[in-house]
């Protein structure tokens, strides 16, 4: 069977149709947010909003057991939402006090994440292998439900991040000439706070909680390496997390690969060929400008 014929039975198969659906909008959704959060330096906090993340997957398999219900893990992904925005809301919360730094803030995070997680699943009857799905991502695994919370999510995330660009640029740039520009700026902190924690939540199925910050933010280090502009940044960003979501899914269809290590890996590959094509692609300075500027130093 030729390489065409794979590709074209994969497209006929309702589970990978689903899982492409998923990773496409994952793909475009999740460096939107990203791009706010590297502008901000506030790179790792999709880290910590994942771990917190976790305790509400975990939560939400003690709720399933509790009701008795038969499918425990369905109450999983809604709990992983309420407990990302908790968590992002709390982070944002520590940071506006000042009495504890915004790393230290986040190292709680990850620390309490992981532990609540590994607790209330024991609580609930199962084990951390129910986990791992979470923790490392089970696009192929994904129900008809899943792609319709992820289509309502990805469209809140892009409307949000696209439509209210200019204020939330002006935030993440410069928070003191955005309060002086009469912008609403501290509405503005809290709902990239929970844009984020929905960008997690969304890319959870895709990628893990262990590796969701990497296609929040590694697509956007890539195009900040191309790009002349935040906009330009954005757009870049959304074009890279799309092909190494696609790509990554078609390789682990192929192959027996993880399709959360697999995207990661392609991701962080495209920037380091980026970071080294990059200077011998810039434009030399001329010779005559070069020596101008030595003479006038």
């Amino acid at each position: 069977m030729s390489l065409m014929d794979t590709l074209a039975e994969m497209l006929r198969t309702p589970l990978m149709q689903r899982a492409l659906l998923i990773a496409v909008l994952v793909g475009l959704a999740a460096p939107v947010m990203g791009t706010y959060l590297v502008q901000r330096r506030l790179a790792l906090l999709g880290d910590g909003i994942g771990h917190v993340a976790l305790t509400g997957v975990a939560a939400g398999w003690l709720a399933g057991a509790a009701a008795g219900w038969a499918d425990q893990g369905a109450l999983a992904v809604p709990g992983a939402i309420v407990a990302s925005v908790a968590g992002a809301l709390l982070i944002e919360a520590v940071r506006a006090r000042g009495r504890t730094s915004g790393d230290v803030a986040l190292a709680i995070l990850f620390y309490g994440g992981i532990a609540g997680g590994v607790l209330l699943i024991t609580l609930a009857g199962g084990t951390t292998a129910n986990l791992n799905a979470y923790l490392f991502g089970s696009i192929a695994a994904v129900t008809t439900m899943d792609v319709w919370l992820t289509l309502g999510l990805a469209t809140l995330i892009i409307g949000v991040g696209v439509g209210l660009r200019g204020p939330l640029f002006a935030l993440c740039h410069d928070e003191e000439f955005a309060r002086a520009a009469g912008l609403p700026a501290k509405a503005l902190t809290v709902l990239i706070a929970v844009m984020a924690a929905l960008t997690v939540s969304v890319s959870m199925r895709v990628v893990g909680v262990l590796l969701v910050s990497a296609l929040m933010i590694v697509p956007v280090a890539t195009s900040q390496l191309l790009a002349r502009s935040f906009r330009g940044t954005m757009g870049a960003a959304m074009v890279i997390g799309l092909v190494v979501c696609v790509s990554g899914l078609v390789l682990t269809y192929l192959y027996p690969l993880s399709p959360g290590a697999t995207i990661v890996v392609l991701a962080i590959g495209l920037y380091a060929v980026s970071s080294i094509v990059r200077p011998l692609l810039s434009r030399p300075r001329p010779v005559d400008h070069v020596a101008a500027s030595s003479s006038t130093s």
